[in-house]
């Protein structure tokens, strides 16, 4: 299998048709959820049975945030009303103000604790300079593509690489100047890396990069697309434009198959052995004089 460096048009739109079959049928079973209630409502109209809205507008205010937290809740108060034809008179009772209020009190409620958990969840997993995986998220997802690969009897490549003279940077231009030229590196590796690689800053200017189904040929080829990329972008570093070959990149890379004999190791142990040769590779680049891409 070739990899096709940056996007994938073909994964991606494979991905996104599932993501959208996924919420076609999570939509088909949250309305058919809405008018089962309203037909039980209409038949009966007691209290508990109405007490089901609840379900459906719960679960879309988890699914979709405030949209389905706002929109479910005002479907359920007009079924409520067509269920109770006294409503449309304007007939309601002190019970009848409380349950429209409860609706959307809920809807809404879960949604805001949804995204409070979305939000807690990002900033436990992610690289707040970069937008990249951080460490912890990384080596979970690391452990996860090695027992895949063994799965499938496939190849995994890492890629290990870092900043050429950042602290030159920082010496003579300032720290925010390379702390951007770190951010300017992660976003590189964000929109270059092919689907579906994990990408990491794990310390100050040094990244690791994980592609599942990559023999060493692919890897190499990854690697010196972000090299060349990096290379080729006019950065602009606290706020001073810079020319291109600015910044420049050092990589390792490491692969390995899982197609022969099988090992008994934990799928942690073998990610951490090809993190371990991959780095082993990037300090072979920089001997070489930095700028270069180094295969273990």
């Amino acid at each position: 299998m070739r990899l096709t460096i940056g996007s994938q048009p073909g994964e991606t739109s494979r991905s996104e048709r599932s993501a959208f079959w996924k919420t076609a049928a999570f939509v088909v079973a949250v309305i058919a959820s809405l008018a089962f209630v309203f037909v039980l409502d209409r038949r009966t109209g007691s209290a508990p049975v109405q007490h089901l809205y609840y379900l459906p507008i719960i679960l879309a205010a988890i699914r979709f945030g405030i949209r389905g937290g706002l929109a479910t809740p005002c479907a359920a108060i007009v079924l409520y009303h067509l269920a109770n034809p006294r409503l449309l008179a304007f007939g309601h009772e002190h019970w009848d103000v409380v349950q429209v209020a409860l609706f959307l009190a809920v809807g809404l409620i879960t949604a805001k604790l949804t995204d409070d958990r979305r939000r807690l969840h990002r900033l436990a997993t992610t690289d707040d300079l970069t937008g990249l995986h951080n460490l912890r998220s990384f080596e979970k997802k690391l452990a996860a593509m090695v027992r895949e690969c063994r799965q499938a009897k496939d190849s995994l490549a890492v890629l290990v690489l870092d900043v050429d003279r950042l602290k030159s940077i920082n010496d003579t231009h300032g720290h925010l100047a390379g702390a951007e030229a770190v951010r300017t590196i992660g976003h590189i590796l964000g929109a270059r890396v092919p689907f579906p690689a994990v990408a990491c800053r794990y310390g100050g200017d040094e990244f690791v990069v994980a592609i599942p189904r990559c023999t060493k040929s692919d890897g190499r080829a990854v690697a010196d697309d972000l090299r060349h990329t990096v290379q080729m972008t006019a950065p602009v570093l606290a706020g001073m434009p810079f020319p291109a070959r600015t910044l420049s990149i050092s990589v390792g890379v490491a692969c390995r198959s899982f197609d022969g004999h099988e090992d008994r190791r934990g799928d942690a142990e073998l990610g951490e052995e090809l993190f371990t040769a991959a780095d082993g590779a990037l300090y072979r680049a920089k001997e070489s004089g930095r700028n270069h891409v180094h295969v273990a």
